[in-house]
């Protein structure tokens, strides 16, 4: 999930996404594709970044340029020279090393030097008035915390008042993972350079990337010729599973979904998951719960048909069904283990989540036919680890899970990880801090089920589901805010995302 007030700029962002090791090769083969060197390439690297501070910051005439001892520190040394060069007043501070600089950042330093430029230590005093701080000290190939005095100047950058602009990614913010060992700039804006990295859309990143931008540095038409491992999605891909329907078509040709569980006091997650299908345009949604929830829930939503869980009914519906969907508010009991024994049988296309998945972390078993959407704690049950190890690298997590279980995982939180036992993995670049509330994931399920039952494919559902549903509450903060969103606000929003001419009239 990402705050939606940070990708405004979502249209500038590539689809692609690459491995934060895959860049040195794209940078060395990009550039031979033009005929330049590599410091040609990190020359425009300099500019893109202090065009992107010119414009979002066009007042700023104090800056201060922090510069470490790789390639990132080349960069910093670019923009402190074009900065200068535009009469702007840069402090340029320094991080040493007993390594020399690599060839280009050497290049870069020289000609900050010749251009009058000075070089402070990084220990030296501040000015007292500083407009904007560059952040260039760590670039792609941070692994673990920062170290002295790399870590001083990340702290004292944050509390400064003015705001930071990091150039690749915020440093002590890991690109291949998103996770933070040690402390990170906590970015008013990042620009990332050539290739988006997983550390700038998952994990921790939403917390320290603020504003993300992205420049190709003129490799625009040589990156569209590679095959990126990842990609990322938002509202404006919809329209790439999503199909205007024929006028002919009835409710039969648009899925019966069968939604089980719902145990005794869990009404509502049922409900919840059944009434996001309908919106999400499922043709038919069946619900078999616990008895004391069936007046309830026609109550509530009479469109939904509502039976009693009963074996002889159960086995009824699982031959109806088109697509299955099963664990909100199934509990843990017998009467829940019970009927996904009688599920797990059945061949057709599934979604397991809530305590389907728990009781699946105690019976595991690999089948292709079944999407599973675990949030970290229900995805740290099922890989036998703490929550902190599935936070810890949610792309491997998000890997081990369709490994272990088969099918297409959904790995939920900031920056939901979509994977598939075959190979693909996506990030869902949509949502917000307001869904952390109960009820989301429930939503979620009925979304994905819907879409299954429309004739998607699991991989594509789950891609497909998880950006209707980040979209939605994207749409109902920028009505009320975050704080205070409901599940069931987003029933409201669906409809504009899931129907392919209004999305073309939003574009």
């Amino acid at each position: 999930m990402t705050d939606h007030t940070e990708r405004e700029n979502a249209r500038s962002l590539p689809h692609s996404v690459w491995p934060a090791q895959a860049l040195r090769r794209l940078e060395t083969e990009g550039a031979d594709s033009l005929g330049i060197t590599l410091y040609e390439l990190m020359l425009r690297a300099g500019h893109a970044a202090f065009d992107t501070i010119r414009r979002r910051w066009p007042q700023a005439r104090r800056w201060l340029v922090l510069c470490g001892h790789g390639n990132n520190g080349g960069d910093g040394y670019v923009v402190a020279r074009l900065a200068q060069a535009a009469g702007c007043q840069v402090t340029l501070l320094a991080c040493d090393s007993n390594h020399p600089l690599p060839e280009e950042a050497q290049s870069a330093r020289a000609g900050w030097l010749e251009a009058g430029g000075e070089i402070h230590a990084a220990d030296a005093l501040w000015p007292e008035q500083v407009d904007i701080i560059v952040d260039a000290l760590l670039g792609t190939g941070l692994n673990r915390a920062p170290a002295a005095p790399y870590d001083s100047l990340i702290e004292k950058a944050n509390q400064h008042p003015a705001p930071v602009f990091s150039v690749d990614m915020p440093s002590g913010l890991v690109a291949a993972n998103g996770t933070v060992p040690g402390v990170a700039i906590e970015a008013a804006a990042t620009l990332a350079l050539i290739a988006l990295k997983p550390g700038l859309l998952t994990g921790k990143a939403r917390d320290y990337t603020g504003e993300l931008h992205y420049h190709a540095l003129g490799l625009e038409a040589w990156l569209s010729g590679q095959q990126a491992p990842m990609a990322r999605y938002e509202a404006r891909d919809l329209t790439r599973w999503l199909k205007p329907r024929r006028p002919t078509s009835h409710k039969g040709d648009h899925g019966r979904l069968l939604v089980v569980g719902g145990d005794r006091g869990t009404a509502g997650a049922i409900r919840m998951t059944a009434e996001a299908a309908l919106r999400t345009g499922a043709g038919l949604v069946r619900v078999l719960t616990h008895k004391d929830n069936i007046i309830p829930i026609l109550s509530a939503r009479p469109e939904i048909m509502v039976d009693e869980l009963l074996d002889e009914v159960l086995q009824q519906a699982l031959e109806w069904a088109d697509i299955i969907v099963i664990g909100p508010g199934l509990g843990q009991q017998e009467w829940g283990k019970k009927a996904l024994k009688r599920v797990e049988n059945s061949q057709k296309p599934m979604l397991w989540d809530a305590d389907a998945l728990n009781l699946l972390a105690f019976n595991p078993d690999k089948r292709q036919n079944r999407i599973i959407t675990p949030h970290p704690g229900e995805a740290a049950r099922l890989l036998n680890v703490t929550t902190a190890e599935i936070e810890s690298d949610r792309l491997l997590a998000a890997q081990r899970l369709v490994k272990r279980y088969g099918g297409v995982a959904v790995l939920k939180g900031a920056g939901t990880i979509i994977a598939s036992e075959s190979g693909e993995m996506a990030f869902a670049d949509v949502g917000n801090a307001g869904m952390a509330s109960g009820g989301m994931g429930d939503v979620l399920s009925g979304i994905i089920g819907a879409l299954c039952g429309q004739k998607m494919t699991l991989y594509d559902a789950g891609c497909a589901g998880c950006v209707v549903h980040g979209a939605a509450a994207d749409a109902v903060a920028a009505r009320i805010g975050t704080r205070g969103m409901l599940a069931t606000d987003l029933f409201s929003e669906l409809y504009q995302f899931v129907n392919p001419e209004m999305l073309n009239n939003k574009a």
